[in-house]
C-alpha cells in the first residue's frame, strides 16, 4: 500500500496514508474535516464518504429555505423593506 491523494470535483481534498493494512484519511480541506483520521479499507470507500459528505452539505438543514438571490426576493415583491 502507498499513500494516495483523494480528489473531489477536481480538487484535492485529502490523502490516504497506509496504516496497518488499511488507509487512514488525512483531510486537507475544511469541507472534509469530519473524515480526518477515519480508517477506510479502500480508496473507493473513502471517495464515497467524501461524496456523501458533500451531498449532505449541499442539502442544508431540514426545513431551511434557499438564500435570496436578488433584491426583489430579499425585500419582498414590492421592493419595500
Amino acid at each position: 500500500m502507498k499513500k494516495q491523494t483523494i480528489e473531489f470535483a477536481g480538487e484535492a481534498v485529502g490523502a490516504l496514508m497506509p496504516d496497518n493494512g488499511r488507509l487512514r484519511f488525512v483531510a486537507v480541506k475544511y469541507s472534509v474535516w469530519p473524515l480526518d483520521g477515519r480508517i477506510f479499507a479502500t480508496a473507493e470507500e473513502a471517495l464515497r464518504a467524501v461524496a456523501a459528505l458533500h451531498v449532505l452539505r449541499q442539502r442544508g438543514p431540514v426545513g431551511a429555505r434557499a438564500a435570496p438571490t436578488g433584491r426583489g426576493e430579499a425585500f419582498g415583491a414590492s421592493g419595500s423593506a
